[in-house]
């Protein structure tokens, strides 16, 4: 199993519950990929290379939790407070009314939204309570204004759900994987739309890996960089090639981001269909997400988290509160912007900081005693119309060799649940080839209320 993100942990584990033999290599020092945690040198602390959240829908996420034991470890809310600039606030969440009405009320109640922009939004809720095309061509910036949304609506839900869910600007992101969200958080049932967040760094989340493997028989190698992989069609077995060593395997996983994946290829074997791999990994690109992390002397506010509207920064955690750090932990995420990405260290932090007080006040008498900027320049891979045919299968060209990671085809944008199932995709697929019946997809959530009967 090459790679240790969220991809590789998932078909490594689900491999090894059935029998298998399985060696994790990550050329890392710790386990998780772009959903991570470290010890920041800076601040001396270990900090979550970003707030990474997941959904009631997120099954086979949550499946890969519970596979390992951890799922107890995961904050479950279902509602989202709204913060504007000057500090109204409004919130969102699940009523007593079936779905895909239950967050009606809530939203009707919001300040934030005119009631111009609630006319438009529940125009366009009612649109999408019919089934997207999965072959549309249409971004979800066209769709939006073909549905005339208000500028409201556009900047203080579209915008904002595209840029934290799917680290996209609207006209970027094909209109099926919009669609496709907006119906498992707002629209197919209450609890699918529930967000979870991690109460311990991702780190600590994933240690279980470890010994999850080591108890069946596998093992975990970190640090071990590899160069490149060799096939003995003789013997029907791979030789990966390590900066510590050859290791012997008769199946290879792979489950590394697309840019690792066009690193390796290379040093991979020539096979018929490797051409046309590498071509699908050069349409891909990727999109970056910030994190600034502050600690202050005191509080700035009682929530736990919260949505900023009409600024840079949209979301606010409460490290402190989710996580129960010690002093007062503070991050702040900035999600679908390569302008704040390319601003200098101090400039980025300087404009986080103004922002948070224009929706928190007690920042202003705060002391701020640390802070991290995180820059995750390899955040999310981007879902444009027409990236489907850019997004391969489980099974690769080369023999007893498969793939795995958020950015092949798996039906979802680039999230914890894409790279979750990906690796359950492989795993199922490396099973059929050798003649093993092993079924590791969790299934998707069903439709409640009003939309059971739009699936």
């Amino acid at each position: 199993m090459i790679g240790g993100g969220v991809a590789g942990m998932s078909a490594a584990c689900a491999l090894a519950e059935v029998g298998f033999s399985v060696r994790l290599v990550e050329r890392r020092g710790y386990l998780g990929g772009r959903a991570s945690s470290y010890l920041h040198p800076g601040v001396g602390e270990i900090i979550d290379n970003c707030q990474h959240v997941l959904f009631g829908c997120c099954t086979n996420l949550q499946g890969f939790y519970r596979r390992i034991g951890v799922a107890e470890k995961i904050h479950w809310t279902s509602a989202m407070t709204m913060i504007e600039p000057g500090g109204r606030r409004s919130t969102l969440g699940p009523s007593w009314l079936p779905a895909p009405l239950h967050g009606l009320p809530k939203l009707l109640s919001a300040h934030a939204f005119s009631f111009a922009d609630k006319i438009a939004l529940g125009r366009a809720f009612s649109a999408m309570m019919r089934p997207v095309p999965a072959d549309s061509s249409e971004s979800l910036g066209d769709w939006l204004r073909r549905h005339k949304q208000t500028r409201g609506a556009l900047n203080r839900f579209w915008r904002l759900v595209i840029a934290s869910a799917l680290n996209a600007e609207i006209d970027e992101i094909a209109l099926p994987y919009a669609a496709k969200v907006i119906r498992e958080l707002f629209m197919n049932s209450a609890f699918a739309g529930s967000m979870g967040m991690s109460t311990v760094p991702l780190s600590e989340l994933y240690a279980p890996v470890v010994t999850y493997l080591e108890q069946r028989g596998g093992s975990v190698l970190l640090n071990t960089h590899v160069d490149g992989a060799t096939w003995n069609e003789t013997i029907h077995q791979w030789t990966v090639n390590t900066r510590s060593g050859d290791l012997i395997s008769d199946l290879v996983l792979v489950a590394l981001p697309f840019e690792g994946m066009a690193k390796l290829l290379p040093h991979l074997p020539p096979a018929p269909g490797a051409p046309h791999l590498a071509a699908q990994i050069e349409r891909q690109e990727n999109w970056p997400i910030c994190s600034v992390h502050l600690w202050f002397d005191r509080d700035i506010t009682e929530l736990p988290h919260a949505v900023l509207l009409d600024r840079e920064i949209h979301w606010m955690y409460n490290q402190s509160l989710l996580q129960s750090r010690p002093g007062h932990y503070i991050e702040l995420v900035v999600s679908a912007t390569r302008a704040f990405a390319a601003l200098p260290r101090e400039a980025a932090i300087d404009q986080a900081l103004r922002e948070l007080a224009e929706f928190f006040p007690k920042v202003k008498h705060a002391k701020l005693e640390k802070v991290a900027l995180i820059k995750e320049v390899r955040a999310t891979f981007g879902v444009p119309p027409g990236i489907d045919s850019a997004r391969p299968g489980s099974i690769s060209p080369w023999p007893q060799l498969f793939l795995a990671g958020d950015w092949i085809q798996t039906g979802w944008p680039s999230t914890m649940e894409s790279a979750a199932r990906s690796g359950h995709f492989a795993a199922g697929a490396l099973c059929a080839a050798i003649g093993h019946s092993a079924h590791f997809l969790n299934p998707d959530l069903k439709p409640e209320g009003i939309m059971r009967l739009m699936a």
